[in-house]
């Protein structure tokens, strides 16, 4: 049978700055740590949680691109708080303005691209401290697919003002996290500035507190993720208003990230003492290769990752079918997180995640493990039509308000 969600007892609340990569997880990453096995799952959670509540029924075109619902709900409507312990509590929706053009084709919209999250009480007890999360989706609208394209690397001084090493990032994942449009109604200030702003907001908050910045994607999002926990700690927003030599540790948990900027950008990251990145990377995905370094021809223009490696192998899983599956898949990810045994090779599910969760978007259970799991079984009930009092149906869709 398909196994349990995330109910197994772990050790985090004692071990949580090493498991943030204090270290920079020395020791941990092969053989997998358990404690950091279930870590590492809450933050692929959090990144589910978005695509999720993501509204991508096309037809609905004022509703197409944010949530199914607010804030508030987010976490109990794709299943979380049911399978697991860890509590948060979503404090801020960001925005991102998409300004792209292919042909004739013009696109000019605002989209729902991240959360901020916060650990309740309950949570900060399981945690060992009050855990805030930033968490980035992935890529679903073809503004975004066209931006994923625009891989020729531009200064980010702006974004790194002061700073000698000439860091250059993915022209499209600047433009997505910093373009704002005094028009707009949802980025009158960029996905930059708003997530900024909600992170320093609670920093200040919880500043009497053991409080950790945490960042989680996948895709597009891991690449935004990254990029956000580099700015969050060359800005300072990690620590106190007016408490300079106070400043708490800012970590990116990253699924399938692709490369961000270059050397220079590398050289920001390694000189910052505050922040850590941990890639996740299954064998077969593509995208942890991209963008293309062969296609570039100037040297102070190629990519370069940051931060640690953990590589998986879902080929190796007995659960999945043996060819079509797709290895850049949130929920493969998270199974070969699941099950991976490092160098020694094997899968073994040391944490009981869903086996259900692989076809949520997918067709990937093999025959053997399928027990009547329907392929791409994710589906929003009766597609938001709500049965009223009267026995007719009426579309019920959440409006985001402004941020």
């Amino acid at each position: 049978m398909a196994g349990t969600g995330l109910s197994v007892i772990a050790n985090i609340a004692d071990r949580w700055r090493e498991l943030s990569g204090e270290n920079n997880w020395e020791g941990l990453l092969d053989p997998l740590d358990f404690d950091l096995r279930s870590s590492i799952l809450n933050y692929g959670d959090r990144a589910v949680a978005i695509g999720d509540a993501y509204n991508s029924y096309r037809k609905f075109k004022d509703l197409h691109g944010f949530s199914r619902y607010p804030p508030n709900e987010v976490f109990t409507k794709v299943g979380i708080r049911a399978r697991n312990e860890f509590d948060y509590t979503v404090t801020d929706f960001i925005y991102s303005r998409l300004e792209a053009q292919w042909f004739d084709n013009v696109i000019n919209e605002s989209t729902w691209c991240a959360y901020v999250a916060v650990a309740t009480d309950d949570g900060k007890k399981k945690l060992g401290r009050r855990d805030i999360v930033v968490s980035w989706r992935e890529t679903a609208l073809d503004g975004e697919k066209l931006e994923d394209y625009e891989f020729i690397p531009v200064s980010a001084s702006d974004i790194f003002p002061n700073n000698n090493n000439d860091p250059l990032i993915h022209f499209g994942f600047r433009s997505i996290y910093t373009t704002k449009d005094d028009k707009s109604i949802y980025n009158k200030k960029s996905a930059r500035d708003q997530v900024l702003d909600a992170v320093s907001k609670l920093v200040d908050q919880y500043k009497d507190e053991e409080v950790s910045i945490t960042l989680t994607g996948h895709s597009l999002g891991s690449a935004l993720a990254t990029l956000n926990a580099v700015d969050i700690a060359y800005k300072g927003i990690n620590k106190p208003t007016g408490i300079s030599n106070k400043s708490f540790p800012v970590t990116a948990i990253v699924f399938g990230c692709p490369m961000v900027g270059n050397e220079g950008f590398k050289k920001v990251f390694d000189e910052l003492s505050d922040v850590r990145v941990l890639r996740v990377e299954n064998a077969n995905d593509p995208v942890p290769k991209l963008p293309p370094n062969e296609l570039i021809l100037m040297p102070q223009h190629r990519y370069y990752h940051v931060g640690e490696s953990l590589p998986i192998d879902t080929t190796l899983s007995p659960f999945l079918k043996t060819s079509d599956v797709n290895p850049h898949d949130l929920n493969v990810y998270l199974h070969g997180v699941a099950g991976t045994q490092g160098s020694k090779g094997g899968f073994n599910l040391e944490y009981p995640l869903d086996t259900a969760l692989i076809n949520k978007r997918g067709d990937d259970l093999n025959a053997e493990n399928n027990y009547n799991i329907p392929p791409i079984w994710w589906v929003e009930e009766n597609k938001g039509m709500v049965l009223q009092d009267d026995g007719t149906y009426k579309a019920e869709f959440y409006i985001p308000d402004a941020p």
